[in-house]
């Protein structure tokens, strides 16, 4: 069925899995929190049924799987990337959750950032590509995911949510042209993997203001960098 879903049209297909994302994670996040098993199984069956339908009809290449980026100097070695692997810690570090609930949450965020950069740099992206040309894909796709963050609402304030959504869009935007000038989604996946894990363990003193601030302003810079680059 799915595959008869993406090969009459992949962008109902990449909706398809967005629906499902939220369907069975929010309401889970809403009630139970990022620490219930249930998140964790949820993560999990949609983490294997991309990973299945990708290996299946070797999607492999189309999605950027099948490489490891080369000549990574050309991409400053990364370094954007892992500063702001770090951006959680700037206010210090406490567990969120306790016992085998900081286990399940740790695991279901290291599964989220691989759902989401799939879909979202992945199925998306490239089905917007495939219909409007990849200027508006990359356009969409990016404020798509920003937007999506707004969702947060469910367990976390307002105003919190609102200066996450806009260094999500500034994170899709960067994460579109990693993806694009590497041509792997590997360097995507593990840096949104490494942020979701350390949201579990970020510390109560952060400025979220000026934490907004400095990871909006890098990830236009380096974005900007990746734009230049030459393919």
């Amino acid at each position: 069925m799915l595959k008869k879903i993406y090969d009459k049209n992949e962008l109902w297909f990449s909706l398809l899995f967005i629906i499902i994302y939220c369907a069975t994670t929010i309401p889970i996040r809403g009630e139970l929190g990022d620490g219930s098993v249930f998140m964790l199984i949820s993560t999990l069956f949609i983490s294997i049924l991309t990973i299945a339908f990708v290996k299946k009809y070797k999607l492999e290449d189309k999605y950027g799987l099948n490489r490891l980026p080369k000549n990574i100097k050309r991409y400053l070695y990364f370094a954007p990337l892992i500063i702001l692997g770090t951006c959680n810690f700037w206010g210090g570090f406490k567990q969120q959750h306790e016992g085998i609930a900081l286990i399940y949450a740790l695991l279901s965020m290291i599964l989220i950032g691989w759902i989401e950069e799939i879909i979202f740099r992945g199925f998306l992206l490239k089905a917007i590509e495939k219909r409007r040309g990849l200027k508006v894909a990359i356009i969409i796709s990016s404020v798509t995911f920003g937007i999506g963050h707004i969702l947060n609402l469910v367990s976390q304030p307002g105003f919190e949510t609102f200066l996450q959504v806009i260094y999500a869009i500034a994170f899709g935007f960067m994460f579109v042209y990693v993806f694009l000038k590497t041509k792997s989604l590997w360097p995507c996946i593990i840096l949104h993997s490494i942020i979701d894990f350390t949201a579990m363990l970020q510390g109560d003193n952060m400025n979220t203001i000026v934490t907004t601030i400095i990871i909006t302003i890098i990830c236009i810079i380096y974005t900007l960098y990746l734009k230049r680059i030459k393919d």
